[in-house]
């Protein structure tokens, strides 16, 4: 079955189709359009609202999957009379990303479920009409007819939905079924021989919490997950953008994610590192002598950098843009970007929200910091500032020799003070700067 929007008459968009317009078309029509197309706007000329879907979507203003006869296309293309917008024509890139927005079907996003004040969206009324912004509060595993099944308290929700639904649980794996099962979901790997051998030998009731035990206690475990979160991250060990050059040292996040989930780091300092591993207490590795708070920031630097941007502050923007994107759906689970350009009705997030999230990151900048421990750091600072001293010593001794040195130089290499019978002035001049000077080059050497 194909689902169909009411609204276009074509299929349903994809996550990926509405993410293409919510961070690449609607900043055009806001940035472009929304002066003079908006409800918003003083006038709405020619009645086009760029911020209603029901009004571009009439008297052929877009065309889904039919740019060329799409009347938006056709008037920033300059095609047929005058070229839109008025204030400036757009760029070849934004021409050409409304053409694949259009081509790929025009996707946009159904009108919310709750109606918006009208002086603006209503993000409190959103909050209070979705079970994901109220307060946890304990609740009672229900009552189920097979209450043998449910070996967990949460195993008695999911039965009593299952019930609720006249639907039975499916039948218990086998053992070899169920060791190959849990082995690759905690360690991406099938069980060994010895392993498979041990399970079957091992008949007693704790058996199979032995095995999980086990696996989590494996290196192999903190290898798995890592790998999961660095998706969420978006780990790269390059730029992304033209040459595609490495970004130095990212290997060293990927081994502290590793080190993290095989120490059973608490999620919450999980995510206190990530957010804010410069302004809270070290968590220091003695293995490692490394302070892994500091390393959790690493993940700011998993966003697309341009190498060489031909806008820098345009690039900023966008790789800021970024930095909420992956902040807010790893650790919150929202799609927090969408409201850069409207209030998000849909995850209750005012535009206000996202600009305010947006200035703490645009706060910031990339950086390479040290991350080993105090003790590392400190290791080797006297016999440094030993040899800082000896070498500044040096480096006086050779300025103050080259200084006094510099008169005789001039002299015999520039025969202008000779014929201009200057020498004597000059050696005079020179004498009176090595007797003032010497002293003061040396004293600055050696202690700046």
């Amino acid at each position: 079955m194909i689902l169909v929007s009411i609204a276009t008459g074509v299929a349903a968009p994809t996550a990926e189709q509405l993410e293409f317009f919510e961070k690449q078309v609607r900043p055009i029509f806001a940035a472009h359009c929304f002066s003079c197309h908006s409800s918003q706007a003083k006038i709405a000329f020619a009645g086009l609202l760029f911020d209603d879907r029901s009004s571009v979507f009439k008297d052929g203003i877009v065309i889904p999957n039919n740019a060329s006869s799409s009347r938006l296309i056709r008037a920033v293309k300059g095609e047929g009379g005058k070229r839109m917008p008025p204030t400036g024509a757009l760029d070849a890139v934004q021409i050409a990303t409304l053409v694949k927005w259009v081509e790929m079907g025009a996707p946009w996003p159904d009108a919310p479920a709750v109606a918006a004040k009208a002086s603006g969206f209503d993000l409190e009324a959103r909050k209070k009409s979705h079970w994901a912004w109220q307060p946890v509060k304990p609740q009672q595993p229900p009552n189920v007819k097979n209450a043998g099944w449910a070996k967990q308290p949460m195993d008695r929700f999911l039965l009593a939905r299952l019930e609720q639904k006249g639907l039975s649980p499916a039948p218990a794996a086998d053992r070899n079924v169920w060791l190959r099962r849990v082995t690759f979901d905690l360690t991406g790997l099938p069980p060994a021989p010895q392993e498979i051998a041990g399970f079957a030998q091992d008949q007693s009731p704790t058996a199979h919490e032995k095995v999980v035990d086990r696996l989590l206690a494996s290196p192999q475990f903190g290898e798995r997950w890592a790998r999961r979160w660095m998706d969420l991250v978006r780990y790269a060990e390059s730029h992304g953008s033209e040459g595609d050059p490495d970004i130095p040292l990212t290997w060293r996040y990927r081994d502290y994610l590793i080190r993290s989930f095989n120490s059973d780091v608490p999620y919450n300092q999980l995510i206190r590192e990530h957010l804010a591993g410069d302004l809270i207490p070290p968590r220091v590795n003695q293995a490692t002598h490394t302070n892994e708070a500091l390393a959790g920031l690493a993940f700011y630097r998993m966003v697309e950098h341009g190498f060489q941007p031909v806008d820098p502050w345009e690039d900023r923007v966008k790789w800021t843009d970024n930095q909420v994107d992956v902040f807010s759906k790893t650790f919150q689970g929202l799609t927090v970007s969408c409201a850069r350009c409207h209030d998000h009705k849909f995850d209750a997030i005012s535009q206000k929200d996202y600009y305010a999230v947006f200035g703490i990151f645009a706060n910031t900048r990339p950086a390479q910091i040290p991350i080993d421990d105090d003790a590392t750091l400190q290791k080797n600072r006297m016999e440094l500032e030993k040899l800082k001293s000896q070498i500044k010593g040096k480096l006086a001794d050779v300025w103050i020799a080259q200084g006094a040195a510099a008169a005789s130089r001039l002299i015999h290499e520039n025969p202008w003070f000779t014929i201009n019978n200057l020498e004597s002035d000059y050696r005079t001049a020179s004498a009176f700067w090595k007797s003032e000077n010497t002293a003061r080059l040396a004293y600055n050497a050696k202690n700046f």
